[in-house]
């Protein structure tokens, strides 16, 4: 395992513990992609580049060079040279020409992985990631550019990356820098996506890929609601158990463009990297633009080992927070509770009797700040409202602690209000065209985060806050997009630079956050899941995966999410009743064991519900951390799926070592006239004995995977239930 390069033959070879990468070069030094797959046990060859048949390499038929560039599949193309194919680096020189040829010069192979320049990434230790940087360039703009691979063999994860530097004496654009391209011959594939809307993110989507380009994205300034930064491509019989899946997830949260095309040739072209739109980056000479991380993952046994790889990944070698293996505490967020209306005494009120319940956090959502009773005023004055926290914000969470709760907070510290302070005194602080009202959505604007002294405002605001009492949690929130796209400071050849460098500023912020409070539990969210992305989990080890916790909306949107993430990575609430987006009624256990698949917490006035409910909760706390261990390192399986017009839902969470497995099933809509349903359970030892716990029924693992486990359907919709198989001793 690991990479190697064969001089007779040159080809680079990158190998995971399943799965086989490999590069060739032309006789001219074109960076070819050769093969991905399942495992090459032999030394593999180049055929594959189809170089000795028409229209053939240049140096063989100079004449048909156009024609060779369009069908060559190419490691990663350049715009303007003959191939017509989505490009991944187009460079506009200082004669305004667009046109690049990047040319084989050296490579680079050693132990370890080194960190992106203000981005977030992946990392691993020298005996866990070996990494390939092959340098090309464009020998008349002088132009270099390095395509960074590490490998990641414990996982079967390759990360690609993408350095420009300008070594010539001219100003270049930058107007496109994708982050990595991956060309195969067609095999009926199928194009998956996450798509959706506020309070339904992230629902898959799959359909077979046409003639053409077809794409998800963002130009929001956001990984967005609606368009999710991943794709895979999918063989048509591909199930969660069989079939083969060629996956990317890009670790940035902003604009993004992931893509995948038909060629005339029927070869595939996939695409993923920092969207074009709004896009333009001065390369000035001696600079040098790094783009983000891409991660791709193979797999040839369905989705489920896609999904196993990405959250294995991502657990391993990108969420950094001492809080991802922790026990984390149930909380209590007061916003459906109160919403703006309410005062310190409220908020007691509900720390007394939450702590009566086994909550052991109190969060304190939007409306503390300012002359904030509503969302329109007083973004950007993050000074509390003493009208509402009458003794100050030290005295109230002095008081929460002394409950016997941990206490967290609030912020949305990328917008400014008109109705604020801030706004009075820097209107230029806020995104906008001079000379043209901004849009305002949800009665804000955005700051200008390309502006450092914006970014220090904005930071050291939070920074004071949590310096004045002990603050053990912050939730982070956006709660709108990006929109009349100009900054005040960048000059006119910069204005294309200002989406990224807002995402930059936002990093920027999030890494000072981490580094000078290093025990903070940073809970990230946009307007729900608008933000939920790997860029994000570099700082938090949760997002706030939807506004919406209906539980029965709850099982599209954390299926979706569950397909890449983590578990562990999902804050996930039990809500009151009607619910308060959709107004359905669902049982509260339902409620509980939907939320507990995440990072578990109430969303509700507790001094209101229920009493029946009320004396649940207790149980469904030390439920929760009782499996939290499992969920935050185990296996996940899907065993079945509503979304996929199943009357029921279910998903397990399996040991590493098959010793337990919990299964959560839902019953969405009873059927008359039904027997049981067999679950057929996965990551179990064949030929060891399993107890369901809290009976004395045992079963062989093999009759488990192989039979499936009833659970007989009842009356009644949106039912639920747990099964805990732990392996006799």
């Amino acid at each position: 395992m690991g990479i190697k390069y064969v001089e007779e033959k040159k080809i680079f070879h990158l190998d995971t513990g399943h799965t086989t990468y490999l590069i060739g070069l032309s006789p001219e030094g074109y960076v070819g992609h050769i093969y991905y797959g399942r495992r090459l046990k032999s030394g593999g060859s180049n055929y594959l580049l189809r170089m000795n048949e028409a229209p053939f390499t240049p140096s063989v038929r100079e004449r048909e060079k156009a024609s060779f560039m369009d069908f060559f599949p190419t490691e990663y193309p350049a715009g303007g040279v003959g191939d017509y194919r989505e490009s991944c680096l187009d460079v506009r020189s200082a004669s305004g020409s667009v046109g690049c040829e990047l040319i084989f010069k050296e490579y680079r192979i050693f132990r370890g992985k080194p960190g992106l320049a203000g981005l977030p990434a992946s990392f691993g230790r020298e005996g866990e990631v070996e990494t390939l940087e092959l340098v090309c360039e464009d020998a008349l703009l002088k132009l270099e550019v390095t395509l960074s691979y590490s490998v990641f063999a414990d996982t079967d994860v390759i990360t690609r990356s993408v350095r420009v530097e300008n070594r010539g004496e001219e100003h270049l654009k930058l107007e496109k820098v994708y982050s990595a391209c991956l060309d195969m011959d067609n095999r009926e594939f199928e194009m998956l996506t996450l798509v959706g809307s506020w309070a339904r993110e992230r629902h898959i989507q799959r359909g077979r890929i046409r003639c053409g380009k077809q794409m998800v994205s963002s130009t929001k300034g956001e990984s967005s609601h609606q368009e999710h930064p991943f794709l895979a491509l999918v063989t048509p019989e591909t199930t969660e158990e069989t079939g083969e899946v060629y996956a990317m997830n890009f670790v940035y949260s902003g604009n993004f463009m992931a893509q995948a095309e038909l060629s005339q040739f029927r070869q595939v072209r996939m695409t993923m990297g920092i969207h074009a739109d709004y896009f333009c980056w001065n390369l000035r000479p001696g600079e040098s633009f790094q783009a983000p991380e891409a991660v791709l993952t193979y797999s040839a046994e369905g989705l489920g080992r896609m999904t196993r790889n990405f959250h294995d990944f991502y657990r391993g070698h990108l969420i950094r927070s001492p809080h991802q293996y922790a026990k984390r505490p149930v909380l209590i967020n007061n916003w459906e509770a109160t919403y703006f209306d309410f005062n310190s005494e409220k908020l007691l009120e509900i720390a007394r009797e939450a702590k009566k319940a086994g909550i052991e956090m109190l969060v304190m959502d939007d409306g503390w700040f300012g002359k904030r009773n509503f969302d329109d005023s007083s973004l950007g004055d993050w000074t509390v409202n003493e009208e509402k926290i009458t003794s100050g914000l030290p005295d109230l969470v002095r008081k929460v602690n002394e409950i016997g709760l941990q206490f967290g907070i609030w912020f949305e510290p990328e917008m400014i209000s008109p109705d604020s302070e801030l706004y009075r005194k820097h209107p230029d602080w806020a995104i906008q065209i001079a000379g043209r009202t901004p849009a305002q959505s949800r009665t804000q604007y955005v700051l200008d985060l390309s502006r450092k002294e914006i970014v220090d405002y904005a930071y050291n605001c939070v920074a004071k806050i949590l310096r004045s009492a002990p603050i053990a949690y912050v939730k982070w929130d956006m709660n709108r997009q990006l929109c009349d796209i100009g900054g005040a400071c960048l000059d006119r050849e910069s204005q294309g630079e200002l989406m990224h460098r807002y995402v930059l500023g936002v990093y920027e912020m999030q890494e000072r956050l981490v580094t000078d409070f290093p025990e903070l539990l940073l809970e990230n969210c946009s307007g729900g899941g608008a933000r939920f992305d790997p860029g994000m989990l570099y700082y938090s080890p949760q997002i706030w995966c939807s506004d919406n916790v209906d539980a029965v909306e709850r099982l599209r949107i954390q299926e979706g999410t569950a397909l890449v993430y983590p578990l562990s990575t999902m804050g996930a609430h039990v809500g009151d009743c009607p619910n308060h987006i959709v107004g359905r009624n669902t049982p509260f256990d339902t409620r509980a064991h939907v939320a507990m698949a995440g990072a578990f917490g109430y969303e509700l006035d507790i001094t209101k519900i229920a009493e029946e409910e009320r004396a649940k909760i207790p149980a469904q706390v030390e439920e929760y951390h009782r499996y939290q261990p499992l969920m935050q390192r185990g296996d996940y399986y899907r065993l079945a799926s509503w979304s996929m017009e199943k009357p029921y839902d279910c998903w397990e969470v399996a040991s590493k070592d098959g010793s337990e497995a919990l299964v959560t099933f839902v019953q969405v809509l009873a059927e008359p006239n039904v027997h049981s349903y067999a679950l057929r359970l996965k990551g179990l030892l064949a030929q060891a004995e399993y107890v369901l716990e809290g009976t004395d029924q045992t079963w062989y693992g093999e009759e488990l995977m192989q039979c499936g486990y009833l659970v007989l359907s009842g009356q009644g919709d949106f039912r639920s239930s747990r099964y805990h198989f732990v392996k006799k001793q």
